[in-house]
């Protein structure tokens, strides 16, 4: 459905930020990026939907493709009208706009904005509390109520792919497992493929069909959910346990250490 095939992405012409990424999502399937801030991931994203432009970033090697066709050199306007809807990090909203016009907003995209009525409804069955704060302006919505709302935006523009960028970010606990029991629920229901950036590794292990763990721009790992999740660096690294099953702070680590048994 997706392959990204050894991609070099570059920022103001001099700052290199992916150096040979390649990786695809299969139709159905659910892949995780998972590495550290300032690994890559979110570039690759944008490097996707083609959000890299609002930048000054561009692909300069490498290809993405979409279905057989490549797509790394349109717009995200065209790129979203493809099938593609990325849910940003952040949860930018256009906060001054209600509830109900932010998902009117994301319905333009699908046949103009023809099915928006019974789209919008459908939203409101996965997210109910969206439906009680329709008339509410967005800005004033809690941090899970604005998770809600971005990836319902997102869904109003029927996306085959819907790619999430850090979906837990600054969120507490239960509402973390809220939005990824909602996102499982939206991806099978709606037969949804879904590319997953996220620093939470279980969540995104417990979600994911298969993983790649990014570092300086690089796959430095990939495999299976079950397979990372087993593996002692995922468990050491990002799940926060050791061989002996005890916590281990990052601090206690030397860094190269993980490089060379990744690399090795």
């Amino acid at each position: 459905m997706l392959e990204v095939n050894n991609i070099e992405v570059v920022y103001s012409s001099v700052i290199l930020v992916l150096r040979g990424i390649s990786f695809k999502v299969e139709t159905g399937q659910t892949v995780a990026l998972m590495g550290p801030n300032g690994a890559g991931k979110s570039t690759t994203l944008k490097a996707i939907s083609g959000l890299l432009v609002s930048e000054n970033g561009m692909v300069t090697r490498g290809s993405i493709t979409w279905e057989g066709q490549p797509i790394h050199n349109l717009s995200a306007e065209q790129i979203v009208r493809a099938g593609i809807s990325q849910v940003i990090e952040g949860r930018p909203l256009f906060r001054h706009l209600t509830v109900e016009e932010n998902l009117r907003v994301g319905g333009m995209v699908y046949h103009n904005g023809r099915y928006i009525k019974s789209d919008m409804e459908k939203v409101f069955t996965y997210f109910p509390r969206l439906r009680d704060l329709r008339k509410r302006t967005s800005g004033y919505l809690s941090g899970g109520e604005q998770q809600m709302l971005v990836i319902g935006r997102a869904l109003m523009g029927h996306p085959r792919l819907l790619m999430l960028d850090e979906p837990s970010l600054g969120l507490a606990p239960l509402l973390v497992e809220e939005i990824f029991e909602l996102v499982k629920r939206v991806r099978d229901e709606e037969k949804l493929s879904v590319l997953l950036v996220e620093q939470n590794a279980k969540a995104a292990l417990d979600l994911a069909d298969y993983g790649y763990v990014m570092e300086n721009g690089r796959i430095v790992m990939d495999g299976t959910a079950q397979a990372l999740a087993a593996n002692e660096d995922i468990k050491e690294f990002y799940l926060g346990l050791s061989q002996a099953g005890e916590r281990k702070s990052y601090r206690e680590v030397k860094r190269y250490k993980r490089r060379k048994r990744w690399l090795g």
